[in-house]
């Protein structure tokens, strides 16, 4: 099993979308996860569909919109996020368990080769299903607060205007009540 670039993007940028959780940013937008980890954005933007289509995270659209996780992370495990964009662990087919084929031994059931890639595809499996995106989140944030490295996402929810001071000069077309209700439903169209 090799790790694709589609791979590796999608476990970042579902990671930091687990941080911003965790820093209390609701959504993120593509612009601003594909800038962060330097990724093309339109590559991204695919990535992003295919794990909305799977319900890994879900997306809001409009100006203050983005993607967010669609489940908790403590359920997201990092193998299921690997087999879906990279397809099966097993480095041969005729030891997978999503994706069997059959090889081209005489004997598979005494085959030597095809026990110790079942072995291996264990081994990867048995690491990668048992840690969880919030696992992977947990240890990356305890590694920035003990090396003081200012947390991502943060600072550009600090920056943003609050609801509260906004919704007058963000739409100066609606009535001050209408605004509030803007502010506190966001999906209510007035």
């Amino acid at each position: 099993m090799k790790l694709s670039k589609k791979g590796e993007y999608a476990l970042r940028a579902l990671i930091d979308l687990g941080i911003a959780v965790e820093v209390g940013r609701p959504l993120v937008q593509v612009s601003e996860l594909a800038a962060k980890e330097v990724i093309p954005s339109k590559f991204l933007e695919q990535i992003m569909q295919l794990l909305k289509d799977e319900g890994f995270i879900a997306s809001q659209r409009g100006k203050f919109g983005g993607y967010r996780l669609a489940r908790p992370a403590n359920k997201i495990t990092i193998g299921s996020i690997v087999r879906l964009i990279d397809g099966p662990l097993a480095p041969i087919g005729c030891v997978s368990q999503t994706a069997y084929e059959k090889c081209s031994c005489p004997d598979e059931t005494h085959c030597g080769l095809r026990m110790l890639m079942l072995d291996v595809r264990n081994a990867i499996a048995g690491i990668l299903d048992r840690y969880t995106l919030a696992d992977v989140v947990e240890v990356t944030l305890r590694k920035m607060r003990r090396d003081k490295v200012p947390l991502p996402f943060s600072e550009a929810r600090a920056s943003r205007r609050s609801p509260v001071n906004s919704y007058s000069s963000a739409r100066a077309d609606l009535t001050p009540v209408e605004g509030i209700l803007s502010h506190l439903f966001p999906d209510y169209t007035i």
